[in-house]
């Protein structure tokens, strides 16, 4: 039985990890970390309004942290400090600053990060990446609730990565910022790794993404939608059940799902 922290534990994802976990039969939540703990109802499990409090009092495996990234980073090494294997959808956080927390973990922990929970997402970025060793030109357009705190997402900045790293060093060929209007800059969108990156925060969404790839005479446009929060799960569950094998900083649900590495 896999003992789960999760830290997060009253926010919206949190809660959502809550209830995959505990409805699994292979894992079951020991206690939440929330900063309102004590607002947290009576239940099958203890709340605290820190990670060390939690972990010092409640033995874990594997803490799920869904939070904000200006708390995270504090979360993640508490946890690693403390042997827990830690599986991360908080975005926000450098690959540098995520390296380096996995870098002061004692020998056998795993730091998993992931910018998107999904599997449909996770097939979305791989074959993007394929892609674009066939097209010139591509832009990413994502689309997240209003409340989401950070712009681009996560997802977004790793699919543009993908695609510069399967362009081999190739440039895009789609204009750039040189043709925005006076007063109008911003309108082609930030540039990662020299992908055009687009951000529609809007009541409505949860969580969609669309890649367009054009060249002479055609367009490929790849898109993924996400309705409910629940849609996260299976992929989060499927982080907490392999962490336990691996050790230092692992990036990516893909790692994770046979023939995509």
């Amino acid at each position: 039985m896999i003992r789960v922290a999760v830290s997060g534990c009253l926010g919206r994802m949190g809660s959502a990890v809550v209830a995959a976990v505990q409805g699994a039969d292979d894992m079951r939540v020991v206690c939440g970390i929330d900063p309102n703990a004590s607002a947290a109802p009576e239940g099958a499990f203890p709340a605290y309004p820190t990670v060390a409090e939690a972990l010092d009092a409640v033995a874990a495996d594997v803490m799920v942290d869904f939070t904000q990234p200006d708390a995270a980073a504090g979360n993640i090494a508490a946890a690693l400090a403390r042997g827990v294997n830690c599986v991360v959808g908080t975005t926000g956080l450098g690959h540098g600053e995520l390296q380096s927390l996995a870098d002061g973990a004692p020998e056998g922990t795993c730091l998993f990060y992931a910018p998107n929970f999904t599997t449909g997402a996770v097939l979305m970025m791989q074959f993007a990446r394929k892609a674009a060793q066939y097209f010139p030109q591509a832009e990413v357009i994502e689309y997240h609730h209003c409340n989401k705190k950070d712009a681009p997402s996560g997802t977004a900045v790793a699919t543009a990565r993908l695609i510069a790293e399967g362009r081999d060093g190739r440039a895009s060929e789609a204009p750039g910022p040189e043709t925005e209007l006076a007063g109008c800059e911003g309108a082609r969108g930030a540039s990662v790794d020299g992908i055009p990156v687009h951000s529609v925060r809007s009541m409505g969404f949860v969580a969609n993404q669309q890649v367009v790839f054009g060249s002479m005479g055609q367009t490929l446009t790849i898109t993924h939608e996400s309705w409910d929060r629940e849609s996260y799960m299976p992929g989060v569950l499927l982080a907490v059940r392999s962490v336990g094998g691996r050790s230092g900083l692992v990036v990516g649900l893909e790692n994770f799902m046979p023939g995509l590495c």
